[in-house]
């Protein structure tokens, strides 16, 4: 009787359980079914995949791009998996060598995210990031990669404005945004 009952709630269960549904990496996730998978598939992301560097103001901006498959993305009206870049970088003063920023080893609340949200849908050799900004979310915006050849491409930053007083962060120091603030500016993949 025992295995009776398995079996039954083995088949039960295997009629109920949806299998996952995979989407186009770019598919509108308010379009799509909870906990489905918005797939890298035409491998859109890879060619960004690497370590690029690019000098802006006595500045070496160096950018580490690498990928994560089926990232959990939870928001508060669904939660879907989808294929993402990440992307840590590090400032230096050229002149001093002094590191102004980095994201490398993120620890705490107060990490500095920079993340893709996936290719721009008008044009499909631009990636979309979005940075959540300093410390105090200071200069969180987007930032789009624009391919220009294998070795290549453009970076734009696009801050959205916050308004705050100097009481509204606590430590100062981590407000200055030291990305580049900037249009078409040329990372080299090394």
């Amino acid at each position: 009787m025992k295995t009776i009952f398995t079996l039954f709630a083995l088949t039960v269960s295997l009629i109920t359980c949806k299998a996952q549904q995979v989407y186009p990496l770019n598919a509108d996730f308010d379009e799509v079914a909870d906990h489905s998978y918005l797939k890298d598939l035409n491998n859109e992301l890879t060619p960004y995949l690497g370590t690029y560097k690019a000098t802006y103001n006595g500045n070496e901006i160096t950018l580490v791009i690498t990928k994560e498959d089926k990232k959990l993305i939870e928001l508060t009206s669904k939660k879907f998996y989808q294929d993402v870049l990440h992307v840590k970088y590090t400032v230096k003063d050229i002149t001093t060598g002094t590191i102004l920023d980095d994201n490398l080893n993120p620890t705490g609340p107060d990490k500095k995210k920079l993340e893709s949200m996936g290719t721009n849908a008008l044009d499909n050799n631009s990636i979309d990031l979005y940075y959540s900004g300093t410390k105090c979310g200071i200069g969180w915006g987007r930032i789009t990669l624009l391919k220009i050849n294998d070795t290549q491409f453009k970076w734009t930053y696009y801050p959205n404005s916050s308004i705050f007083s100097g009481n509204d962060c606590p430590d100062s120091k981590s407000i200055k945004v030291y990305l580049p603030d900037t249009e078409n500016l040329i990372f080299t993949k090394q």
